[in-house]
């Protein structure tokens, strides 16, 4: 509300010789224009979104999130204890998932929170713990830091979990490495998952390296592409069929389908997956600039546009400019803090595809190469095989990179077919 308020004195500009119904009406028109054009708003922040399919309209048409589908899970939950995964996005309309179904008078046991905590105020790897949720009394349980995947113990007095996270399409995005882990615990201990889907916002394409089997890690568990183009519960249906959780058990799963969804729509977000990813363009362009977090290159965390920006502390990375700082609850002593960082501002540019020509052209402007990429191992888990770094280091273009990509892609396309829920971009 403050930053409406001063917004809205900035752009006072009617003259007051108006009459007072004139002024009025004025002033309603300001409103709404101030309201409607303002980036992830104070109501957008409690809310989910639904948009409408270009060229339709009414509700037949309208993409609704799993989470909408409640007529489908509610009578799956009915005498049963539930647990919850879920975050600030998973809300419906603007009620929270916990506080509706506690309306509805399921008994919700507990909520595993994941990486960002329960509200998703939490900065990027930094661990919590056991809580209680103020509102409802509700036990809230950290699964990430040493506890990533449920103990049999914190499963013993639940029968089934419901899944409701909003993911962004992208392989080292933990969501869905909690999923996995999730999966395998689900499996392990004979408890029913209930997945609510979501689209994709970055489901209507499928690009980068696939992971090769000796670079899995928490930021990197299935052999897919950096940008996978499938849904949560699509990547579910996957980890199950591929037999990919612990000596190949599978999880008694049910998927609650997003609807009027398709792979070539648009999903745009109006409440932010994680602190550092605060609208559209910044999701967009999270695959190709994540990889600058092996490096000393600043790409926005410390400031308001995270992963819109990129730069370092010397004038030759060019005139754009912005400096770093801490931002409780987003980004905590951020790289080149207090610095200021010179480079590109891609929060208006239109190439927005997976790409390694920004890394490739920092790479090229950094005074001493062998020092571009200071955490080595780190990079080659982002990248999910250790090609990529040395193709960087090589000076390849684009190009040259990209065609070793396609043989491992062409066959990751042809699996990923088997598993499509939606109507494909193809």
């Amino acid at each position: 509300m403050k930053n409406f308020k001063k917004n809205f004195q900035n752009s006072k500009v009617l003259k007051i010789e108006k009459t007072k119904a004139a002024l009025t009406v004025s002033l309603i028109i300001t409103f709404l224009l101030i309201f409607t054009s303002s980036n992830f708003s104070q109501k957008a922040a409690n809310e989910d979104t639904i948009i409408k399919k270009e060229g339709k309209s009414g509700n037949d048409y309208e993409i609704k999130p799993g989470i909408f589908q409640y007529e489908e899970y509610l009578p799956l939950l009915e005498n049963k204890k539930v647990a919850l995964v879920a975050n600030q996005a998973s809300v419906i309309d603007s009620v929270h998932l916990l506080d509706f179904l506690l309306s509805k008078d399921v008994n919700v046991v507990k909520v595993f929170a994941l990486e960002h905590g329960f509200r998703g105020n939490i900065d990027r790897g930094q661990h919590f713990s056991t809580e209680i949720d103020k509102k409802t009394g509700t036990p809230i349980v950290a699964m990430y830091g040493k506890n990533r995947k449920p103990k049999a113990e914190q499963l013993s007095d639940i029968d089934v979990i419901i899944f409701d996270i909003q993911d962004v399409g992208v392989r080292f995005y933990t969501y869905i490495s909690s999923m996995h882990l999730l999966m395998e615990a689900c499996a392990e201990n004979n408890k029913k998952l209930i997945i609510l889907d979501r689209p994709n916002p970055l489901g209507f394409y499928v690009d980068g390296p696939v992971l090769k089997s000796d670079f899995k890690s928490f930021v990197g568990m299935h052999t897919v592409p950096v940008v996978h183009g499938l849904t949560v519960g699509e990547l579910a249906l996957m980890i199950n069929g591929e037999k990919w959780l612990k000596n190949g058990i599978q999880c008694d799963l049910k998927i609650i389908k997003a609807k009027n969804y398709k792979h070539s729509d648009k999903w745009h977000l109006k409440i932010k997956p994680s602190p550092n990813l605060p609208n559209d363009k910044a999701i967009l362009l999270y695959p190709s600039l994540c990889f600058f977090e092996a490096t000393e290159i600043s790409i926005g965390r410390g400031t308001l546009f995270p992963f819109q920006v990129i730069g370092y502390p010397d004038t030759s990375f060019g005139k754009f400019c912005f400096v770093p700082e801490d931002i409780p609850g987003m980004q905590i002593n951020p790289v080149q803090e207090g610095k200021k960082c010179y480079g590109t501002d891609l929060r208006n540019t239109e190439d927005t595809l997976f790409t390694v020509k920004y890394l490739i052209e920092f790479y090229n402007k950094f005074p001493d190469k062998s020092k571009f990429i200071t955490h080595k191992r780190w990079f080659n888990l982002l990248a999910g095989n250790s090609e990529l770094y040395n193709q960087i280091m090589s000076g390849l273009s684009e190009k040259e990179i990209r065609k070793t990509w396609q043989k491992d892609l062409t066959k990751y396309k042809k699996i990923r077919k088997k598993y499509l829920l939606y109507t494909d971009f193809e």
